[in-house]
C-alpha cells in the first residue's frame, strides 16, 4: 500500500515549511532525506545508503552523498552554493559504477532548491523547496508509482483526415451523400494511400491520374472514378484489350473494398481542387488509425452522441494493449533472446505462437484497435524475424541466398476479428487493416531483402456487420480460438439511451433487479465475462465511462463479474479520453483488465490529472472501485445507519421559462433565482420585495462564497404578488414554463408559481454537504447553516444535525470513504445520500462524542476568522493553499476520529477504506437478512 498523492502532497507542504531556510551540507544532509523519504512513506535506510564510497575520474575516490543502486545519486550541497559544480561532480562518480549499479535520476539540491534530472528520458525539472507539493509526482519513482507516457499519434493523421472531411462536405453539399459517399470516401482513402506507399506502382499514378487525365472543371472526373475502381476489382488477365492504359497499369486489388458499382458523383472545379489537395499529401506516413478520425470527420454530432461513438486516438488504444498482452509478450521475448539453450527452436515456437493469437473487438468502430494490435504485433515478430535469421548468416555476417521476405512472417490480418452496428465504419475497419498490413510488409522488407506485397489480397480480417448484443460471438470466432477480448464499446447513461438500447439492456440484463441502472457499455462487459466463460485463457480489456466504478453501478455490476471466476488484473482509473476528429468527443474513462487466470500480477494506473500520463502501482487485488481492496462493492441503500438522521436534497424551484434568443434559438431563464444584478434591479422596481428574498445556496454557491438570492413566498398573501407588477412578470413565466413541462407533478405546479416544486427548507439549523466538489480537494467544504438560507437541490442536508454529524462527516475517515463509493460528475466527486447512508458509524461513548464534537468546533472557528476577512471555503480549502491553523484543526480532528475506529494508527487511505469495507459487511448482513424473498431474488447478483 501507498500514501495517497494528497496525503503526499499534504506531507511535502509541511517538509518545505520545516525546511525553509535551513541546509548545512555536513551537518544536516542525512537528516533532510531522512525527512525527504519520509513525505512518500518510504524509509531511507530500505533503499539508499549515505557517504556510499566510489572511485571517481583518475586515481580520486568519493563520496556519494545519497545512493540508490539502479535508481538514484544525490549530490547535496549547503544552502547557496552553486549546484553546476554539483552536477559536474555527481556525472565524475559515473565511471566507478558498475553497469547495474548505474542511476536513472540525478538529484541537485542546496536544501532550499532542487534539480532532477531523468536519465532515461533525458527529462530534467528544477524548482524550490517551497514549489515542491506541486511537483512531488516527479518522485514517484521513490514509490515504485513510476509515470507512464504514452506516445500521441503523429499530427500528420489528423491533417490527412481533416483533407478527406473537407472531400466530403463539399460531396454532400452537392447532394451526393448516404451509403454510396460513405464507400466512395473509403475508396478514395484507399487509393490516397496506396500511391503513396508503392500498393499502386509507379508511385504518384492515381494523383497523376486526377490531375493529367480530368477536365479542369470536374465535370469528367465522377466518370473516370468509377472506371478505376471497376479496373481495381477487375483481375488483368480479365481486363478489356482495349482499357485505357493509363488505368491499365492500376494493379488488380481483390477483397471486397472495390466490389458493387456506386452512384457517380457529380464534380465541380472547386470540389476536383479538394481531391488534388488531398493527392498531393504525402500519405506515406499515415497510420491507419485515422480511420477513426476520418468517421468521425463525416459523422454529424447528433449522430455520433445518439450511437454513444467515442473513437480515440493512438495514445488510449497503448493503454489498453500493452498491459492486455503487449508487455508479457515482450518479457517473454526479452527472456527467450537471454536464454543459452535452445534458443532457436524457442524462438521460432514464439513465432507460431504469435500467428496463433486471436483477437475479438465487439465494438470495433472503424478498426482503430484492432489495426494498433495488428501493428505491434507485427513490430513485436519483426524483432523475433531479426534474431532468427542471424542463425542463416555465414562467418562473414552474410546470407548465401537471398531471404524470401514472403516467408518471414506468420502474424496476418485474419487473426483479427470485429462487430460493428455501422456498415460504413465495418468496411473502414476491413481497408484500415489491410492498410497496416502493407506498412508491416513494407517494414518487413526494408529491413531483409526486396520489396514484398500482399497484392493481390489474400486474407481478410473477420468483421461482421452488425448488432454486438443480439450476435452470437460463438459463430464469429469460437472461444476456444480466441486469446483476447478488447475494445472501447458505445458509452451511453440509462437515462439516456434509445429505445433500441433499452431493449438491448432488457436482452442482455434482463428485466428484474436494478441492472436496469447500468450504463450501455456494461452489456458487453457481461458479454464478454460470458464469451470466455468457456476458455479461462481468454483475457479481457475494456473501455468504459468511470461511472461503473462508482456509486451505485459499482455494488450492481461487479459483484455479478466477480461470481463468474473472473478478477481484475489491470486498470486505469478516471482519465480524459480523448478522439483526433473534428467535433473531439472528451469523456472520462476508465480501462479495466479483466482474467480468469491465477497469478497474473495486479497493476493500477492513477493519475494526478485526468490529461496526464499515469503512475503505474502494483497491488495484491484490485476490486471494483478500482482500488486495492476486497472484492466487494458497497450496494445503494436508500436508509441511514439505525440512529442517524436522514439526510436529503434542499428546496428545487423549478423555475426556468425558455425563451426565444434574438440571434436564434432558446435560452433559460431562472425567475425565482436571482444574482446579485438581478437582485439589484428588482429592487430599483420594487423595493418591498427586500422582504421576500432569501439567500439561495446551492453547492457551488457555498464553496465560491458567490451566493445568489431567491423569492420566498410560501406565506405572502397572493393579493401582495398582484399589486406588484416587478413579480408578477417573473410568476407568469414561471407558470408559463412549468406548463411546458413533460412531468405531470411540474404542470400541476403551475397552478402556484410562487412556490418552489419541492419544499424541504428546515425551520431549524442544518448541515450542507455540496452535491459536487473537485476531486483536487482533501476535504468536502461543509458549513452550519441557519434556517433563513434557502438550500438549492444541489446542496445535500442533514436537518437539525447536532455538530457530531459534522465533525465525523468531514474527517479524513468519511472522505476516505467518499473518494471510493461516490459517484463522479466528470472526475469531480458527487455526493449522494447514498454515500452518507452506506458509511459505517463507530461507536462511542458520551465522552468522546464531546470530544469530536469540541474538535469539529474547533474546525469551524479556525475558518471563521478567514471568512470574515473575505477568504471562500474555495480559499480555504485549496490543497497547496489551505491555512496552516486550518490544517491542523482537521489534523487534530482526523486523529482522534481515526481513534474511534481502531487504535492502530491508519498509514495510508486506502487501510482505512479497507478497514471500512470490513464493518460495512458487518452491518449489511444482518440488514440483508431481514428482507423478503422477493427483495433478495431482484438485488441477487
Amino acid at each position: 500500500m501507498s500514501l495517497s498523492q494528497n496525503e503526499i502532497r499534504s506531507r511535502a507542504a509541511g517538509f518545505a515549511r520545516e525546511w525553509a531556510g535551513h541546509g548545512y551540507e555536513k551537518g544536516e544532509t542525512q537528516l533532510f532525506y531522512r525527512e525527504f523519504f519520509d513525505v512518500f512513506g518510504v524509509p531511507v535506510r530500505r533503499v539508499a545508503t549515505f557517504e556510499q564510497p566510489v572511485k571517481g575520474l583518475g586515481e580520486k575516490r568519493g563520496f556519494i552523498d545519497l545512493f540508490w543502486k539502479g535508481v538514484l545519486l544525490v549530490e547535496q550541497k549547503s544552502i547557496g552554493l552553486d549546484l553546476v559544480k554539483a552536477r559536474k561532480q555527481a556525472l565524475e562518480y559515473f565511471p566507478g559504477l558498475k553497469d547495474n549499479e548505474l542511476p536513472r535520476f540525478v538529484l541537485l539540491s542546496d536544501f532550499q532548491s532542487f534539480e532532477l534530472y531523468d536519465l532515461e528520458n533525458d527529462e530534467e525539472v528544477a524548482f524550490p523547496l517551497a514549489d515542491l507539493p506541486k511537483h512531488v509526482d516527479k518522485f514517484g519513482f521513490i514509490t515504485g508509482r513510476e509515470k507512464k507516457t504514452f506516445k500521441d499519434q503523429d499530427p500528420v493523421n489528423i491533417k490527412a483526415s481533416e483533407l478527406v472531411g473537407a472531400l466530403h462536405d463539399a460531396l454532400e453539399d452537392s447532394g451526393y451523400n448516404g451509403h454510396d459517399l460513405e464507400r466512395f470516401l473509403v475508396r478514395i482513402v484507399f487509393c490516397l494511400f496506396a500511391d503513396d506507399t508503392g500498393i499502386f506502382e509507379p508511385r504518384g499514378i492515381f494523383e497523376d491520374l486526377v490531375e493529367r487525365r480530368t477536365n479542369v472543371d470536374g465535370s469528367d472526373l465522377g466518370g473516370w472514378l468509377t472506371m478505376l475502381f471497376q479496373t481495381l476489382d477487375t483481375e488483368t488477365t480479365k481486363r478489356p484489350s482495349t482499357l485505357d492504359e493509363d488505368l491499365a497499369q492500376f494493379p488488380y486489388v481483390n477483397g471486397s473494398l472495390f466490389q458493387s458499382n456506386l452512384r457517380m458523383p457529380a464534380f465541380n472545379s472547386a470540389m476536383r481542387e479538394r481531391l488534388i489537395a488531398a493527392a498531393r499529401f504525402n500519405w506515406s506516413n499515415i497510420s491507419p488509425a485515422i480511420f477513426g478520425s476520418l468517421f468521425q470527420s463525416v459523422m454529424n454530432r447528433e449522430e455520433r452522441r445518439n450511437q454513444g461513438a467515442h473513437y480515440t486516438n493512438e495514445t488510449n488504444i497503448v493503454k489498453v494493449i500493452r498491459p492486455l498482452f503487449m508487455d508479457e509478450l515482450w518479457a517473454e521475448f526479452e527472456r527467450i533472446k537471454g536464454s543459452k539453450r535452445g534458443r532457436k527452436a524457442e524462438l521460432q515456437r514464439f513465432q507460431v505462437r504469435l500467428g496463433e493469437l486471436n483477437f475479438l473487438d465487439p465494438a470495433c468502430g472503424c478498426g482503430n484497435f484492432l489495426v494498433i494490435s495488428y501493428r505491434e504485433l507485427r513490430t513485436l515478430e519483426i524483432e523475433v524475424v531479426r534474431e532468427l535469421v542471424n542463425y542463416d548468416r555465414d562467418s562473414f555476417g552474410q546470407f548465401s541466398a537471398p531471404l524470401d521476405v514472403s516467408s518471414l512472417s506468420i502474424v496476418n490480418v485474419d487473426q483479427f476479428y470485429g462487430i460493428e452496428l455501422v456498415e460504413f465504419a465495418a468496411r473502414i475497419a476491413e481497408t484500415a487493416m489491410w492498410m497496416m498490413d502493407h506498412i508491416m510488409n513494407n517494414r518487413l522488407s526494408l529491413e531483409f531483402g526486396p520489396y514484398y506485397s500482399r497484392i493481390p489480397l489474400r486474407k481478410s480480417p473477420h468483421i461482421l456487420q452488425g448488432n454486438a448484443l443480439t450476435e452470437d460471438w460463438t459463430k464469429l470466432l469460437a472461444p476456444a480460438k480466441c486469446s483476447y477480448v478488447l475494445g472501447n464499446p458505445p458509452f451511453r447513461g440509462h437515462q439516456f439511451r434509445s429505445l433500441d438500447q433499452q431493449a438491448d439492456m432488457a436482452r442482455v440484463w434482463g428485466t428484474s433487479g436494478q441492472y436496469n441502472r447500468l450504463d450501455y457499455v456494461a452489456c458487453w462487459f457481461r458479454k464478454a465475462v460470458e464469451y470466455a466463460a468457456s476458455n479461462r485463457e481468454i483475457d479481457i480489456a475494456l473501455v468504459s465511462t468511470n461511472s461503473i466504478t462508482q456509486g451505485e453501478q459499482c455494488g450492481i455490476l461487479w459483484p455479478w463479474i466477480f461470481s463468474k471466476g473472473i478478477h481484475i488484473h489491470f486498470a486505469h482509473r478516471s482519465f480524459q479520453w480523448n478522439s483526433e476528429a473534428r467535433g473531439k468527443a472528451a469523456v472520462h474513462c476508465v480501462i479495466v483488465g479483466m482474467t480468469q487466470r491465477e497469478g497474473r500480477k495486479s497493476t493500477i494506473f492513477e493519475y494526478d490529472h485526468i490529461r496526464g500520463n499515469p503512475h503505474a502501482s502494483s497491488c495484491k487485488r484490485i476490486n471494483g472501485y478500482l482500488i486495492d481492496g476486497p472484492q466487494y462493492s458497497v450496494p445503494a441503500r436508500s436508509k441511514p445507519p439505525a440512529g442517524r438522521l436522514k439526510m436529503n436534497k434542499g428546496s428545487q424551484p423549478t423555475d426556468g421559462a425558455r425563451l426565444k434568443k434574438p440571434g436564434g434559438g432558446y435560452t433559460t431563464k431562472s425567475n425565482l433565482i436571482l444574482n446579485d444584478t438581478q437582485r439589484a434591479e428588482l429592487l430599483a422596481r420594487e423595493p418591498g420585495a427586500a422582504k421576500w428574498l432569501r439567500p439561495y445556496v446551492g453547492g457551488d454557491e457555498l464553496i465560491s462564497g458567490k451566493w445568489r438570492w431567491c423569492l420566498w413566498l410560501k406565506d405572502v398573501n397572493p393579493s401582495q404578488l398582484r399589486a406588484s407588477a416587478a413579480i408578477q412578470e417573473r410568476l407568469d413565466r414561471v407558470r408559463v414554463g412549468r406548463n411546458l413541462s413533460p412531468t405531470d407533478s411540474v404542470r400541476e405546479f403551475a397552478k402556484y408559481p410562487w412556490l418552489f416544486t419541492q419544499d424541504r427548507q428546515p425551520s431549524r439549523e442544518y448541515l450542507g454537504i455540496p452535491e459536487v466538489s473537485s476531486e483536487h480537494r482533501e476535504y468536502i467544504p461543509m458549513a452550519v447553516l441557519p434556517p433563513d438560507v434557502i438550500a438549492s437541490n444541489k446542496l445535500q442536508i442533514i436537518v437539525g444535525a447536532p455538530l457530531l454529524y459534522f465533525a465525523v462527516l468531514t474527517s479524513s475517515m468519511h472522505m476516505a470513504w467518499m473518494r471510493t463509493v461516490a459517484g463522479r460528475l466528470e472526475s469531480r466527486f458527487s455526493y449522494a445520500p447514498a454515500v452518507y447512508n452506506s458509511f459505517p458509524w463507530p461507536n462511542l461513548t458520551a465522552a468522546q462524542q464531546s470530544k469530536i464534537e469540541a474538535l469539529g468546533q474547533g474546525v469551524l472557528d479556525s475558518r471563521q476568522p478567514h471568512l470574515v476577512a473575505g477568504q471562500t471555503l474555495e480559499d480555504l480549502y485549496d490543497p497547496d493553499a489551505m491555512p496552516v491553523v486550518l490544517r491542523k484543526a482537521h489534523q487534530a480532528l482526523d486523529k482522534a476520529v481515526d481513534k474511534l475506529y481502531r487504535k492502530e494508527v491508519f498509514r495510508f487511505e486506502r487501510e482505512r477504506v479497507e478497514h471500512l469495507f470490513e464493518l460495512f459487511e458487518k452491518v449489511a448482513a444482518p440488514l440483508d437478512s431481514t428482507k423478503s424473498a422477493k427483495q433478495k431474488k431482484s438485488q441477487k447478483v
